[in-house]
Order: structure tokens, then C-alpha cells, then sequence
């Protein structure tokens, strides 16, 4: 798993681009605060090489927390920039921008 950041020049916006590796997984999406953790508004697309990608814009200066929803399944992103409890008592992954 890895996220790229781009940061916009003329706007106060980053746009993060998540990589999964996943071959065997049928459909990956990414959920969290940036999106009231919807688990159907971000799906990565897959690519021929079995890599799931997708990029969204976010605004920079903030901190955003995110999980992984892979065929179902929750998980956290190795590379976050950190990770933080949640209500749950699992962790959910930072995304810092």
C-alpha cells in the first residue's frame, strides 16, 4: 500500500492518490472522516497489473483518518503517516496533509 501526495500550487487543496496492491481482491474502497466513512463513495479502480488506484482531493493543513475496506474486510494503510485509537478500540490510519 502506498499514498502519494501532490500538492495543488494555486489552491489550498492536496490531491492524494492511494495505491493497494491486492491482486486476489475483487473491489477495494477507501473510507474515512473525509467522507463520513461511506463505505461506496471512494472504490479504487483495478488495473491489469492488479493494483487498486484512486485519487481524491483534499484540503491541506489537516489531518484526515482513513481505513481500507478490502472485499469487506477493514484494514489500515502500513505506510499512514501515523495511527490513532478509535471507538472501536482498533486503530484507524493518518493521513496528514
Amino acid at each position: 500500500m502506498a499514498i502519494k501526495k501532490q500538492y495543488l500550487k494555486t489552491k489550498p487543496i492536496c490531491k492524494v492518490t492511494f495505491h493497494v496492491t491486492q491482486r486476489e481482491a475483487e473491489k477495494v474502497v477507501v473510507a474515512g472522516d473525509f467522507n463520513n466513512w461511506n463505505e461506496n463513495s471512494f472504490e479504487l479502480r483495478k488495473l491489469k497489473n492488479g493494483v487498486f488506484k484512486g485519487s481524491i482531493n483534499l484540503e491541506k493543513d489537516k489531518e484526515y483518518e482513513f481505513k481500507y475496506i478490502i472485499d469487506g474486510h477493514w484494514a489500515n494503510d502500513d505506510e499512514a503517516d501515523a495511527k490513532v485509537f478509535n471507538e472501536y478500540a482498533t486503530e484507524n490510519s493518518i493521513l496528514v496533509l
